[in-house]
């Protein structure tokens, strides 16, 4: 039974600065504002750069900003640094994921705020780190991806390396970033102190990859790409298709299980084959074990083949498209999704996955437009109504479309 509870939501009365742009930064700082921090997305006054990069930037400021507030000023200005100061001594943690090097230009080193401000805690993530020779690289999802394994075993043996479909080193690195910064925030409760945590998109898909890791120091055999399947298991996450021209993947590599799949294809006395015998047996006889399951199995449609093998106990998944998934039965009654209405537009994504006292955000307002809060934000750090008109007038802070006014302005100049 789901329980819902009126506890304030964890981070109730914490505010957060995020600085970050696109992914990584913005990511944790969506973790924390679904688990009810005051986020504040500051950013130039021609906004985010993920604004200026057509539908797919779009995608990303949705998913990544529902529910903060946008301040929209220039940093580079000295009036917009005096409201960074003044909003950094209210903030309990800072986000960015600035280029190594780029907050000591912009004034919002770590050492120097965290003197100034020793509660508050400071969280960036960098491409490479800033201990080895890439320190100053820039560093986005797919060099992370390329350059530490993740596209080398992805895709088919014979076949070119694969990015995964998605941007799994930032996403990683959003999470570990909001895991470090959750673990500072409880050891400033009991110390008083706040820290810096770092994390970068290598630490990420390395420290995703320690399984890997692990065999490799057991084997002294780097891991192969080799498409579905898993190396020293079988059948394991292999894939096999069906009549219907669906697909699934099964997993059945205890001997108990293998025992049970054999059962539902109708040959029982494989189990007892010296090829199948066991596990290390059916690694070796891998190609051989695929035939047989696509001679079996592949004369089902997709969903007789998954109901035998799930009335059996057996692991096993459809292979779905990214349309059957949005209508899942399961995700919807989760309460994964989160409707996201506001005055210019609605739309949902997925909020926090999992529940707290069985209680998961709900209904949340969508991600800002430049500049949305920026009148708002500066009159709660005491600016006068003529104060906040002289800094939009003179283009230090942007409202909605003011910000992509200047920027046309300086285009044409």
């Amino acid at each position: 039974m789901t329980v819902t509870t009126t506890v304030a939501l964890p981070l109730a009365g914490l505010r957060v600065l995020d600085f970050g742009q696109y992914i990584a930064a913005p990511g944790a700082g969506q973790n924390l504002a679904d688990l009810g921090a005051d986020v504040i997305k500051v950013e130039p006054p021609t906004g985010d750069q993920a604004r200026r990069i057509g539908p797919f930037g779009t995608a990303m400021v949705r998913a990544n900003n529902r529910g903060k507030r946008s301040l929209a000023v220039d940093l580079r200005a000295p009036a917009g640094q005096e409201v960074v100061r003044d909003l950094v001594a209210s903030a309990d943690v800072l986000l960015h994921n600035f280029r190594h090097g780029v907050s000591e230009r912009l004034g919002l080193a770590p050492q120097t705020l965290l003197a100034r401000h020793p509660r508050l805690v400071y969280g960036f993530v960098t491409g490479f780190g800033t201990r080895g020779p890439s320190a100053y690289r820039v560093g986005l999802d797919i060099a992370a991806q390329a350059e530490f394994a993740v596209m080398d075993l992805t895709g088919e043996a014979d076949g070119d390396p694969q990015r995964v479909g998605f941007t799994v080193a930032d996403v990683l690195a959003a999470q570990a970033l909001t895991s470090g910064v959750l673990a500072a925030l409880l050891h400033r409760a009991t110390s008083g102190r706040g820290q810096v945590v770092e994390t970068s998109l290598m630490e990420a898909v390395v420290h995703a990859q320690a399984t890997s890791w692990a065999e490799y120091e057991m084997s002294g055999a780097a891991p192969q790409r080799r498409g579905n399947g898993q190396a020293l298991a079988a059948p394991a996450a292999d894939l096999v298709r069906t009549r219907d021209g669906g697909a699934l993947v099964v997993s059945a590599y205890t001997e108990q299980k293998f025992a049970a799949l054999c059962q539902v294809i109708g040959r029982p006395e494989l189990a007892a084959d010296a090829r199948f015998a066991s596990n290390r047996d059916r690694v070796a006889h891998r190609r051989e074990l695929l035939e047989l399951l696509h001679s079996t199995l592949g004369r089902l449609d997709r969903s007789q083949a998954l109901e035998r093998l799930r009335s059996a106990g057996i692991v096993c998944g459809a292979v779905r498209r990214f349309d059957e998934v949005v209508e899942d039965a399961d995700v919807r009654a989760s309460g994964l999704i989160a409707d996201c209405r506001g005055e210019r537009t609605s739309y949902s994504a997925p909020t926090t996955p999992f529940s707290l006292g069985g209680r998961r955000p709900g209904a949340t307002p969508p991600a800002p437009e430049v500049g949305e809060h920026s009148e708002g934000v500066l009159a709660e750090l005491g600016r006068s109504d003529a104060q906040i008109h002289a800094l939009i007038e003179d283009g230090v802070v942007a409202c909605p479309g003011v910000g992509m006014q200047n920027m046309e302005k300086e285009k044409t100049a």
